[in-house]
């Protein structure tokens, strides 16, 4: 539920999340003293709740999961600072509330009632409040009306504070201009990458003493990590799906409890765009059919972007009076005005989908290998207290293989091991587990992403150590090879650089002996054209000016298709127009000349845009200050006391 509102959930802590990371140290702290065991602490007399601590850190495990695509685990967020997050926003938040309450900050029941009606999660598909839809969410997370309600109240009285504290805070025009200046400043560069055609001659391999110094000089570019011998224990679902017993009763009951998914009418793919009357959604599809405006263009005339409109896959039924005349097309198309509960719409149906009628018969291997899987699933949960109980009565990890469906396995561990490999090293589970374990740890059972679990034993560690020379000569060779390519391309571009600095300090030569002067209107004599210009073979004549390539107009943020991005960096450190510098990215080699600097020209319309937006965020940043420094004072000042028995047993059961 992303656009509902609880405590730590609402608008006003998302809000704070970006702004006040703040610990809890330095606002007179105190041992939790309240009547509820079960709240983590509080601030004057708000109480902070574990059940929303609880909820709000698995949103973020969960967000933080989406971003990178891996499991987060209660340890992986106490190590990244997810649970200090979410105590800090939470315990921010009972301050402002409680100074809200203190003032006498609140809204009537028509503004709370307003909010719910408005907030996307609770409508329904005629885009409506849906009293069922809101119900479903709030028991979904825990809440009843009534503490959602309060939430929600307590949110507005919140924001009514912060923008009282920071309403009238913006920033200094000098300081916007001065910044979009900074941004918007232009530069034109000269550069050339140097590339082995560029050196006098090709690098010829080193003997085999100079390689061995080059391999002990350069020791942890050859070094293996450490390595830790773990003996492990573990059982995963798939390991027990064999052994798992089915019956066709309990395989039809797993079909009719996904029957919608093995049994759907035809649907289509529609987006829907209201208008206020008739007129002119009739007007909009007379453009539409004369080539004049394509749907998504019609769409944006009213504000709005096709996710916006999109009302994903539906059958005839859940259109309503628009089903006839969608699901008679039989190809993408746009149909309408037709009259909908919110007003006159058009509708583009984008594509069919087709029913589905997959009979249990076709679906029953499918199902068996799902059902197996879960089956297993419970059978390790069922077995998870008495695995338990064996190793806490000093079961080894070897009688465990013994006693139970757990498999023995041994594995040389490292960190820098591939995680995609097929075996437990997989697991994000085992590799926090691993990289932490010490050898005075006694074997405990841990639970894998799949419901799988595993125990493990570090048997030794091997520490780090240089390879021999031996087995890693090749890959001393590349490495060396490279590293002097890099050097004489260096060598050559500073060369260069020189040679271009000191011909732009350079007096402009005089003009070339010129014939006495012609009597007007007599003609001169043309110069005779220039010979060909011997090369050294590095691009250059020998004293002659090295060829470089011009790019012009380069703002800060940049890019030169064909150049690294370090090229423009070096290019916005330069202070004066003749500077040059030789600039190494990774084995590439460049020589950078700054030709020009443009100032901005704040009077375009575009700059004008970027000194507004270069305003908001320098007013935004002062008011998260701003309000940060009132909230910590809040804090300070009405104390804040922490549950430490309370907070150690919300994490416990992150477990």
């Amino acid at each position: 539920m992303t656009s509902t509102r609880t405590k730590g959930k609402s608008t006003i802590v998302w809000l704070l999340m970006g702004l006040l990371l703040l610990g809890l140290g330095g606002f007179g702290v105190t041992s939790f003293s309240g009547n509820s065991a079960s709240d983590l602490g509080r601030v004057g007399s708000t109480p902070v709740e574990a059940d929303d601590y609880l909820r709000t850190l698995q949103a973020d495990m969960q967000a933080f999961s989406a971003q990178t695509g891996q499991p987060v685990t209660a340890e992986m967020a106490r190590q990244i600072g997810l649970t200090q997050s979410v105590q800090a926003r939470l315990f921010a938040a009972a301050a402002l509330e409680d100074e809200a309450r203190r003032l006498g900050l609140s809204v009537g029941d028509e503004a709370v009632a307003r909010e719910i009606r408005e907030a996307p999660s609770f409508k329904g598909l005629t885009g409506q409040f849906d009293p069922a839809r809101y119900q479903e969410l709030l028991r979904s997370e825990g809440l009843t009306p009534a503490e959602f309600e309060h939430d929600v109240r307590m949110d507005q009285a919140r924001l009514i504070l912060q923008q009282a504290i920071t309403g009238g805070v913006t920033a200094a025009p000098a300081i916007s201009k001065g910044i979009a200046a900074w941004i918007l400043e232009t530069r034109d560069i000269d550069w050339q990458e140097l590339t082995d055609g560029d050196l006098p001659e090709p690098i010829a391999p080193p003997d085999e003493a100079t390689l061995q110094a080059w391999h002990e000089a350069n020791g942890d570019r050859f070094t293996a990590p450490e390595t830790r011998q773990i003996t492990y224990a573990w059982l995963t679902p798939d390991m027990l799906v064999d052994s798992v017993e089915l019956d066709e009763q309990a395989l039809r009951a797993l079909y009719d409890q996904q029957i919608a998914t093995y049994q759907q009418p035809e649907r289509r793919l529609v987006d829907r765009l209201v208008y206020p009357d008739e007129a002119q959604a009739r007007d909009a599809k007379a453009r539409l059919d004369a080539g004049q405006a394509t749907f998504e263009q019609l769409a944006a005339e009213r504000g709005l972007e096709l996710a916006d409109i999109d009302l994903g896959e539906v059958t005839e039924q859940e259109l309503g009076a628009a089903g006839a005349p969608v699901f008679a097309l039989d190809q993408p198309a746009v149909v309408g005005p037709v009259m909908t509960d919110l007003g006159p719409a058009l509708f583009s149906m984008n594509a069919i989908l087709e029913a589905v009628d997959v009979p249990f018969e076709q679906a029953a291997e499918e199902l068996r290998a799902e059902a197996a899987l879960d089956a297993a699933r419970r059978q390790i949960d069922d077995q998870l207290s008495g695995y338990e109980d064996l190793l806490a009565g000093g079961a080894s990890l070897e009688d465990m293989a013994e006693e139970t469906p757990m498999q023995l396995g041994e594995i040389a561990w490292s960190a820098e091991m591939d995680e995609t490999q097929d075996s437990i090293a997989a697991y994000p589970a085992f590799r926090e587990r691993a990289a932490a374990l010490t050898d005075k740890d006694f074997p405990e059972l841990h639970q894998l992403d799949d419901g799988g679990v595993f125990a493990l034993r570090l048997d030794g560690v091997t520490p780090p150590a240089v390879i021999p020379f031996n087995e890693v000569r090749d890959a001393v060779l590349a490495d060396w090879t490279a590293a002097e390519r890099r050097r004489r391309l260096q060598a050559v571009a500073e060369e260069r650089r020189l040679m271009l600095m000191a011909q732009d300090e350079a007096p402009a030569p005089p003009a070339a002996d010129a014939a006495p002067a012609a009597a007007s209107g007599s003609p001169t004599t043309p110069p005779a054209a220039s010979a060909p210009t011997a090369t050294d073979g590095t691009g250059a004549a020998p004293g002659a000016r090295p060829q470089l390539v011009s790019a012009t107009g380069i703002l800060r943020d940049g890019v030169i298709e064909a150049a690294a991005p370090a090229v423009v960096t070096a290019a916005f450190d330069m202070d004066e127009p003749g500077e040059a510098e030789v600039v190494t990215a990774g084995d590439r080699v460049f020589l950078v000349r700054l030709a020009d600097v443009h100032a901005a020209d704040l009077n375009r319309d575009d700059a004008q845009q970027t000194v507004s937006a270069v305003a908001e965020r320098v007013a935004a940043s002062l008011q998260g200050d701003l309000f940060e420094y009132h909230t910590r004072a809040v804090q300070a000042e009405n104390g804040v006391e922490l549950n430490a028995a309370a907070l150690a047993a919300a994490n416990a059961r992150l477990q």
